[in-house]
């Protein structure tokens, strides 16, 4: 299969103004992120999708390869469908969130992989184990409930499973990173939003609304999405003290 890594990137953010132009070690965090998504196996190459002319002209600088889109997407994946309509010989679109400086290359394999064997497989995304009582509660933390062959049965907000008994199922947080077969893609941003996906404002719920399986892999690598001033540091942090180049 032929296989790209979209990255969106917005300069607007409420908590973080210019956030992917913002550095890490020296380099703005969204060419961090563009040269870990780079080194993939599975992918021919990795695109910016923004609507920003100053990260445009930031991941160039670094050699990075970036496309402008429209300004008046509702949602990142109407930004990547728009991407996904210039790539007409692509199978397979990862995308990856902008603000994710430590995303493994590996995970982006071990997603692509989740299709090479089975044909009807249209969607995947990540989920990893939750630790702490306080993190399971947190709103801000979606989770995600699976089958016995790791689909998604649900994604919530809410506390899922409930602990009804001392010794509960384990509780995943949702990552967002996603797979798409490139025709499922462009179908799923014409869908009209779902009562679920409105609900808790998740737009994968659309896909499970729709009848569609979600493949969910479980990793255990370490996800650190920048929001705030203290995400940075922290990143800022682990590259410096990891070497991380």
């Amino acid at each position: 299969m032929k296989t790209i890594c979209v990255i969106p990137a917005r300069y607007a953010s409420t908590r973080l103004p210019g956030k992917p132009l913002r550095e890490i070690q020296g380099k703005p965090m969204i060419v961090r992120v563009f040269e870990r998504a780079s080194r993939a196996e599975k992918i021919e190459s990795a695109v910016v999708a923004t609507d920003d002319e100053r990260i445009l002209e930031a991941v160039e600088k670094f050699n990075g390869r970036a496309v402008l889109t429209r300004k008046d997407h509702p949602t990142g994946t109407d930004r990547i469908a728009e991407v996904a309509q210039k790539f007409p010989d692509v199978d397979l679109i990862i995308n990856v969130q902008g603000d994710e400086p430590l995303i493994e290359p590996s995970l982006i394999d071990q997603l692509a992989a989740q299709f090479e064997d089975d044909p009807d497989l249209q969607m995947a995304t990540v989920a990893t184990r939750m630790n702490s009582i306080d993190e399971m509660k947190n709103p801000n933390n979606v989770k995600v409930v699976m089958d016995q062959n790791s689909n998604a049965l649900y994604f919530s907000r809410s506390m899922i499973p409930f602990p009804r008994v001392e010794n509960f199922s384990e509780v995943y947080k949702h990552i967002g990173i996603y797979a798409y077969r490139r025709e499922f893609l462009l179908e799923f941003a014409k869908m009209k939003p779902t009562p679920l996906e409105k609900t808790e404002s998740l737009e994968q719920l659309r896909a499970l609304e729709n009848g569609y399986k979600i493949r969910v892999i479980k990793s255990n690598d370490r996800f650190v999405g920048v929001d705030t001033e203290e995400d940075l540091e922290l990143v800022n942090k682990i590259y410096l003290e990891e070497g991380i180049a």
